[in-house]
């Protein structure tokens, strides 16, 4: 089977999207499915139960080298995603994908150049990258 692109997804998008096709009602949905992807997340630790949140101060030096924090900073979840919340998880995320893509129809934005440049800074800058 076929991996879909980016483009695919982008022009399939563009096909379905009828009923919200203003900037405004896009960029609100956008926001939406966003909202629906971090309550999404916070149902797996408040009601499932299947991770855990164990959160506190990072402790990170100036002197530490690479390796050294990446084994020491924590990503301050335990636990994995059950089978339920996984599919309701990677729904919401979907439903984001598709309103991003609609808001790059709407601007004139190939979602492919997009990703190809982000990957690009990403590695120009490294580590540094989101800091």
């Amino acid at each position: 089977m076929n991996s879909l692109s980016l483009k695919q997804f982008q022009d399939q998008v563009s096909e379905l999207l009828l009923r919200h096709r203003s900037l405004l009602d896009v960029l609100s949905k956008y926001t939406q499915s966003g909202a629906a992807v971090q309550r999404s997340v916070a149902k797996g630790i408040t009601e499932c139960g299947c991770i855990q949140v164990h959160a506190g101060k990072q402790h990170y030096s100036t002197e530490m080298t690479i390796e050294d924090a990446k084994k020491l900073l924590d990503t301050h979840m335990a636990g994995e995603l059950c089978e339920n919340c996984t599919e309701i998880i990677s729904a919401e995320i979907g439903r984001n994908l598709f309103y991003t893509a609609s808001l790059c129809n709407l601007l004139g934005i190939n979602l492919e150049t997009v990703l190809e440049q982000e990957s690009k800074r990403c590695s120009t800058l490294g580590f540094f990258n989101m800091s």
